[in-house]
Order: structure tokens, then sequence, then C-alpha cells
């Protein structure tokens, strides 16, 4: 399969901390990137969830309950 350049725009900040997390499993940001768009295009979908929850009350949630939210089981899951 030929290989493509891409180039995309990101946070200096967000690309030090992928590359340095990236870095801990023995990935550099452009393997890392691809194994998502693989997995994107297996799932047909983004391999995570995304969603903008907002409590009964209208209001945002902060990011912290958001967080907790998101490791809630949901639908019967254990």
């Amino acid at each position: 399969m030929a290989k493509v350049s891409t180039n995309i725009t990101i946070d200096s900040d967000t690309k030090a901390k992928a590359q340095e997390l990236f870095a801990d499993f023995g990935l550099d940001l452009s393997t890392a990137i691809n194994i998502f768009l693989r997995q994107a295009i297996r799932e047909n979908a983004i391999p995570f969830p995304i969603s903008r929850k907002t409590p009964s009350d209208g209001t945002p949630m902060k990011k912290d309950e958001t967080e907790a939210e998101s490791r809630r089981p949901q639908n019967g899951e254990q």
C-alpha cells in the first residue's frame, strides 16, 4: 500500500503530551494516528464514545463530572 504524507494542525502542548504517551508504548505519533484511523475504519465509527452530556438542569458538566460519567457502566454493562 502506498504511503501519502498528510498535514494536520494540533496544539503544541497536545502534540508533546501525545508523543510522550505514545513513546511509552514504543510508538511514534504517525503510527499512533494510523492505529486510530484503521480502528475507525474497522468499526465504521469513531472508536470511542463522543458525547456532549448535560445534567437534567441543562448546565454544562464540569470536565471531572464528564470523565466520571464516561467511566460509569452503560446499558447493563459490568
